[in-house]
């Protein structure tokens, strides 16, 4: 019941079912899903580890940067199943649509930071 339970608090919030919309077009580094969702890097660090630890994404270093993307739900039958279903929800969501819109200038952040 415990990974069920974490899967829908996780999906609770919709700051958070924003980042795995998002997240479905690629992987993100937190200064990137700062910039799309508008909020603090704390805020958003918070909203990552939880994400996480219900096992909708998962996370990768590549230098300093940690990168986020969606879990393959190999760690909870709940993420995976969630993760399946939200692929067909919200297209039509004006804020989702627009953050996808906005991926470009949040992508070259990381591309400024590196050089």
């Amino acid at each position: 019941m415990r990974q069920f339970i974490q899967a829908m608090k996780a999906l609770s919030d919709p700051s958070r079912v924003a980042v795995l919309k998002i997240l479905e077009q690629g992987e993100l580094c937190v200064c990137e899903i700062q910039h799309l969702l508008g909020l603090a890097q704390p805020t958003v660090s918070k909203h990552m580890k939880i994400l996480e630890e219900a096992g909708l994404v998962k996370r990768r270093r590549e230098g300093t940067w940690i990168l986020y993307s969606l879990s393959a739900g190999e760690e909870s039958p709940y993420a995976q199943t969630m993760l399946t279903q939200l692929k067909d929800w919200l297209q039509d969501d004006p804020g989702v649509r627009k953050m996808i819109q906005l991926l470009p200038e949040a992508a070259a952040l990381r591309s400024n930071k590196n050089s």
